[in-house]
């Protein structure tokens, strides 16, 4: 397992990292993900410990709440030996007080969390979404004595636009409150957006980013293939509502070349399509889930090994889709681009 820095200031991360949203999954979503009890997550926390997996990752969100019991029940005993992130904001009730990232929800969220994960801290803390009725500053100065109480390591955010994580940042550092260390972000070979405007982002301001979705909302398993129907066990038959859009004939090229790349390297797909991003700038972490230990396993091998430069260039081209505006004069044009270089290799550039 290769290990890196999350971010400029957080620690350091397998990067590959575990999701436990299908431990004790329940719900027309999560129930989708997987159904694991505790003697399974226990399995799949040893395997993932044993190919030196540290972060493992939870919200409150997940099944309500019934992730993070499981997980802390999985890691009883060797807690010491992990990372532990988790996520709130997202509503968790329809009564007052149960959504969003005021000064108080967050604070019982996380008195909450410890609570059912069966820990005295949080080494990652991160806010869910960015809630626009609460001022940065009251959220900013909520965790940092979260910190300072020693019950959250370190904090970071997920789902947020660029304006929103800036204006975070720069309001940390004007008055000295924790910076946010980590962003866990959709990014997958059907969904690049987020190399337009959070990754430069990241780069310029230390932000980790840690990769939620990297198969594509189960779309990158090799299973989905042009001219076929939707294999009959996908959860994209109940989740796909809940997902990213993806357009279908993006991922139909995708696999064409996933597949090619696959028999050349005796990878399977979904190995291929992680270990793509686990090259990519700013990507600190890759996050895997599994409904079962074999899974796991499987996605465990996307470690070890690299794509050559000119399979990574493959990949490059054929999940390109043009920039949007602002962006597009920068990738097309030289001027723009000799005034602002791009974080990755503009399209046709050589590998």
């Amino acid at each position: 397992m290769e290990y890196r820095k999350l971010g400029a200031s957080g620690p350091e991360v397998s990067a590959l990292s575990f999701e436990a949203g299908t431990f004790g999954g329940s719900g027309p979503l999560f129930g989708a993900w997987g159904d694991t009890g505790v003697r399974e997550a226990r399995r799949m926390v040893d395997t993932a410990l044993d190919a030196g997996i540290t972060l493992f990752d939870t919200a409150d969100v997940y099944s309500a709440g019934a992730s993070e019991s499981v997980l802390g029940e999985a890691v009883r005993g060797r807690r010491d030996r992990l990372l532990i992130s988790t996520k709130a904001g997202l509503p968790t009730g329809d009564g007052p007080g149960e959504a969003g990232t005021s000064g108080p929800r967050l604070v019982r969220a996380v008195e909450a969390a410890l609570t059912r994960l069966g820990t005295d801290r949080i080494d990652l803390f991160q806010l869910h979404a960015f809630d626009a009725a609460v001022p940065v500053e009251e959220v900013l100065e909520t965790l940092d004595g979260l910190v300072r109480a020693g019950k959250v390591r370190h904090v970071g955010v997920s789902n947020f636009a660029g304006w929103q994580l800036m204006k975070s940042l720069a309001a940390a550092d004007r008055d000295g409150r924790p910076r946010y260390t980590a962003h866990q972000v959709y990014y997958s070979l059907v969904g690049r957006d987020y190399e337009w405007d959070l990754m430069p982002l990241a780069r310029d301001q230390g932000v980790g980013a840690l990769v939620w979705s990297p198969r594509g909302w189960g779309r990158l398993t090799g299973r989905i293939r042009r001219g076929r129907p939707l294999p009959a066990g996908s959860r994209l038959h109940a989740t796909a509502d809940y997902g990213p859009p993806v357009d279908p004939e993006l991922l139909y090229d995708v696999v064409d070349v996933l597949d090619e790349l696959a028999a050349e390297t005796g990878r399977t797909v979904p190995q291929v399509a992680l270990n793509w991003l686990l090259s990519r700038p700013t990507v600190a972490s890759v996050i895997i889930g599994a409904r079962d230990g074999e899974q796991l396993r499987q996605n465990l091998g996307a470690v070890g090994w690299s794509l050559t430069p000119e399979q990574t260039a493959r990949l490059d081209a054929v999940s390109h889709r043009p920039a949007p505006y602002p962006h597009f004069p920068y990738e097309r044009q030289e001027g723009f681009a000799r005034l602002n270089p791009p974080v990755l290799p503009l399209p046709g550039a050589a590998a």
